[in-house]
């Protein structure tokens, strides 16, 4: 037997407000229940879990154990712009000359997050052997921000 992910928890101060900037961020709506002064809220992503905030009493004091990595449909910098528009900060700027890395930002509560290559920047980034296989010229390394 085997579990299966419900949800992605995020412990914050407003959780009406955060769920409100993580449904811009997705593109996805809340739950249709949820209302301003919420203590609990929902995100619907549109497959696997959702993202659940919970208010919690005490703040937030150190960097984030667990983070999300978005894979924008835009260009990596159309998008980190976008998102500092809705009220991100930036926190680490990891990207590399070679077109590889990702872009820290923080959520309006200070939850850090990576916004990586989009596919197309991706693609753009790949070459083709003699032998004509394609191979990546910029892997992405796995690492925290």
């Amino acid at each position: 037997m085997t579990s299966v992910l419900q949800n992605v928890a995020i412990d914050c101060a407003n959780a009406y407000e955060l769920a409100r900037f993580w449904s811009e961020v997705t593109g996805r709506p809340l739950h249709p229940e949820d209302r301003p002064g919420a203590k609990e809220t929902q995100v619907m992503l549109s497959e696997g879990p959702f993202l659940y905030f919970n208010e919690v009493a005490e703040p937030k004091t150190s960097k984030n154990r667990l983070h999300l990595c978005l894979r924008p449909e835009t260009s990596r910098e159309a998008e980190v712009e976008r998102l500092l528009g809705l009220g991100a900060t930036l926190v680490a700027d990891r990207r590399e000359p070679d077109g590889s890395g990702w872009t820290v930002l923080a959520d309006p509560e200070g939850n850090e997050f990576c916004v990586l290559r989009s596919e197309s920047d991706r693609a753009a980034s790949t070459t083709t052997t003699a032998s004509g296989r394609r191979t990546s010229v910029a892997q992405e390394p796995y690492t925290s921000p």
